[in-house]
This record gives structure tokens, sequence and C-alpha cells, in this order.
């Protein structure tokens, strides 16, 4: 089984790639030229593998929240492939990317992206026996707000902590933990491991149905003059 996944809704471009067990990983930071770089970086990786590309299996991508445009240079092109090769595409939220950097049994994990504005995007996760899942919408935060939805013993990751006084997060709820900065940013290793979790369960879709996660609607539709 061979896997391509992608994220481009940060400043980040992540690739990941995976054949059965054996799984790699390609992280750059670029701030806004993921358009430019993206298709070239993929041709580039799949030539160093030998891979043709009609040998992937899946394709995934991060549907954000994170940089609108960022968003759709990331999804049109993994709709593209997919729509070429007839291919699945797994659909997954950059914030459970984000939170997949964390490695333990059990637990909370919430991952905070500073989506600018000094608001954040966010949501709870619950690590039980290893397997994550979502108890909280996606949000977006002001930092009153995300203040009371922290929980006691979670564990906190992402850029969008520089926003805040850790006097404040600490003194929000009992036992919380801050990671260390080198996990504050997508990886490409992470969006392997949510595809795989996702193909496991049969959660695919293809280029027509899947749609990004988008938290700042009015900012987001298209007026139509007529």
């Amino acid at each position: 089984m061979k896997i391509l996944g992608i994220d481009t809704s940060s400043n980040f471009l992540c690739v990941g790639i995976a054949e059965d067990d054996k799984i790699c990983e390609y992280n750059l930071e670029l701030a806004k030229q993921n358009s430019n770089i993206l298709i070239p970086t993929i041709k580039r990786i799949l030539e160093v593998l030998g891979w043709d590309i009609s040998e992937i299996d899946y394709l995934a991508c991060g549907l954000g929240p994170g940089s609108f445009t960022g968003i759709r240079v990331g999804l049109s092109t993994i709709k593209g492939m997919a729509w070429a090769l007839n291919k699945p595409i797994i659909g997954i939220s950059s914030l459970e990317i984000l939170a997949r950097n964390v490695k333990i049994d059990s637990g909370f994990i919430m991952p905070i992206i500073d989506a600018k504005r000094n608001l954040v995007y966010t949501t709870i996760y619950k690590i039980k026996n290893t397997c994550i899942r979502r108890i909280s919408p996606y949000m977006l935060l002001d930092e009153e707000s995300l203040l009371k939805k922290i929980k006691k013993n979670t564990i906190l990751l992402g850029d969008g902590l520089n926003l805040y006084n850790r006097r404040k997060l600490f003194s929000s709820a009992k036992g919380i933990i801050i990671l260390d900065k080198d996990y504050w940013y997508l990886k490409g290793f992470s969006i392997i491991l949510s595809a795989k979790d996702k193909i496991d369960k049969g959660e695919l879709s293809n280029p027509f149905d899947i749609k990004p996660i988008y938290l700042y609607p009015k900012e987001c539709q298209i007026k139509i003059n007529r």
C-alpha cells in the first residue's frame, strides 16, 4: 500500500510518503510560496523513490483550518490527482495532524493554531489506548474563550500559544502541559499516521465530495454582483 499525503494550510509544506510500514516525510518552511513549489516537490520526491504516480493507492490532504489560500492550493492539487488517477482521498483536519505529534496512550490534547486577528483555531481530542477521537467542535476563539475551554490534564501545542501568557494558560486548569516548540508544527509523518487510521476505518472521499474546513465563513464567501 502506497500513500501520498500533503498539508499546505500553514507556512510549512508538509509531505508524507508511506509504503506499507515505511514512512518518510518532507517538511519545509516556505511562508507563502506553497503554490509555486508543491507540484515540483511531489514530482521530485516520487522520482527519488522511483515511484510512478499511478502506483499511489491513496492520496491524503490536510483540510485546514488554516491559511485560506494555502488550503485551496493543497486540496485542489490532491483533488486533481485523485480525479486523474481515479484514487480515493483521505481528508484530514490540520488540527488532527498537529495533535498526532503527541505520543501518549491516553489523555486530552488541544492543538492551537494561530488564526491571526488575535484568534486561534482549536479543538479537543481524547486519546484512549492510542486511538484519537475529537470530542469538541472545531473552534475559532479569542483568548478569554480559549481559557474557558481548556480541560484539566490537557496537553497544549501549536503556534497559537505564542499569543498568550503562559501563566494564564497554566492557571486556566490543573495539570496543563505545554509541549516544546519542536512539536508545534505540522509534520508529514503525522499526516500518514492519520491517513492510515482513516483507511482502516474506511473514511474515504472522492474529489467531488471532499471539502475544506473554513472557520472564517464571512471572509470565505464569494459574492456575485448581478
